[in-house]
């Protein structure tokens, strides 16, 4: 009897060392990271490729027509100005002479107009009493004739006296148009950005292609658009009316709807940069606290489509490939399983699944861990 208990004695012994042994050397479970799938909004958006800025719906780089010396600067930057309102006016003395000559002159030119239409009236009522006087045989033809001409003359000279008093008139709106030249007004209300030159300084307009800064820079603030470029891949996409979301730098996370309104009908191509379509974006209800400022950059996201309630999987978690694949990880064996997917809308956070997994599943999300590959054991780390 004891030699039945030495051998299965020894069979245990053998045994518990082949389990440690086993233990010892089989593989260990990668600890992989897992989300498990729900339904939730995927979105097809298209965004810029560089950064957007926030445009006035009006801005204007004002300066006078002339050059001449700044003799009065009514605004300073930060100025709220009325449509219509005194900018600046150069020194404009001399045109102010100027225009008081040319209306000296044109009351001088109308009354010489009104003198000789006088003139004219009395010398056609003495052609009157002439042919009067013909038909009754009491002057002669002579009379007459050089009474007929002499109502015509004057007839003409009031004519031309007229046209003369209208040309003097006209001297006066040329004269007030110069001076007009020497004043800058606001072509719309709005806010000063800058104010270039000084009091007493000489101002200069741009020469023909030669930009020079402006004498004002004045922004209609309760208006702004973004201005933003697309990749010409996505632009096709891109239809007016479509949502979007801006988000700027001095608004943090906050996110505004807008709308879009233009595309541009022409494709932009800088050198050393990718060739892009200029879209521009409506915020539906501009913030006020802080306000908008022209300049801000900005980002767009254009949503081209929009599916709210859906299977979805994180987009980092899908394996591109013919067919597409997901490794999810099975909580009954413990393993890394390779599922075919079938997909819908996509963009860079999350993708629509159509067929292949399930809600619930739990899909690998660190596929460039060491040691995560089909077949593989793991521990799963489910991310919220």
């Amino acid at each position: 009897m004891h030699r039945p208990l030495r051998i299965f004695t020894l069979v245990l012994l053998v045994a518990a060392v082949a389990a440690g042994w086993w233990l010892v050397s089989r593989p260990q479970p990668v600890a992989v990271r897992v989300q498990a799938l729900e339904h939730g909004l995927v979105e097809d958006v298209v965004a810029n490729t560089r950064a957007g800025t926030v445009m006035a719906c009006r801005r204007a780089r004002l300066a006078p027509g002339i050059g001449g010396q700044l003799a009065t600067l009514e605004v300073h930057e930060g100025d709220r100005v009325a449509a219509g309102q005194l900018l600046l006016e150069l020194w404009n003395q001399d045109i102010r002479a100027r225009i008081e000559l040319a209306e000296r002159e044109a009351e001088a030119a109308a009354a010489r107009a009104r003198a000789a239409c006088l003139t004219a009236d009395q010398a056609e009522r003495e052609a009157a009493r002439q042919v009067k006087l013909k038909d009754r045989d009491m002057t002669s033809e002579e009379a007459l004739d050089r009474a007929i001409t002499a109502a015509q003359a004057g007839r003409a000279d009031c004519e031309a006296a007229r046209a003369s008093a209208r040309v003097s008139a006209a001297q006066v709106e040329v004269a007030r148009a110069e001076l007009e030249r020497t004043r800058l007004t606001a072509p719309f209300a709005g806010v000063v950005a800058e104010v270039s030159g000084e009091l007493n300084e000489y101002v200069t307009p741009s020469p023909p292609g030669i930009p020079t800064p402006p004498a004002v820079d004045l922004i209609d603030d309760a208006c702004f658009y973004i201005s933003a470029p697309i990749d010409e891949v996505d632009a096709a996409k891109v239809r007016l009316g479509l949502d979007a979301r801006v988000t700027l730098d001095a608004f943090g996370e906050q996110a505004l709807a807008g709308t879009v309104r233009r595309i541009a009908p022409y494709v932009l191509d800088q050198e050393k940069q990718a060739r892009t379509v200029e879209v521009e974006v409506v915020i539906a209800e501009p913030p006020t606290e802080p306000p908008l400022l022209a300049g801000y950059s900005a980002d767009v996201e254009i949503i081209i489509a929009r599916h709210p309630d859906v299977l979805r999987i994180p987009t980092a978690a899908v394996r591109p490939g013919e067919p597409e694949t997901a490794l999810v990880l099975n909580s009954t064996t413990g393993l890394l399983e390779q599922r075919e997917i079938e997909t819908g809308l996509s963009n860079w956070e999350w993708t629509e699944i159509v067929a292949g997994l399930a809600s619930g599943d739990l899909v690998v999300l660190s596929l460039d861990r060491d040691g995560v590959e089909v077949g593989a054991h793991a521990t799963a780390d489910v991310e919220d």
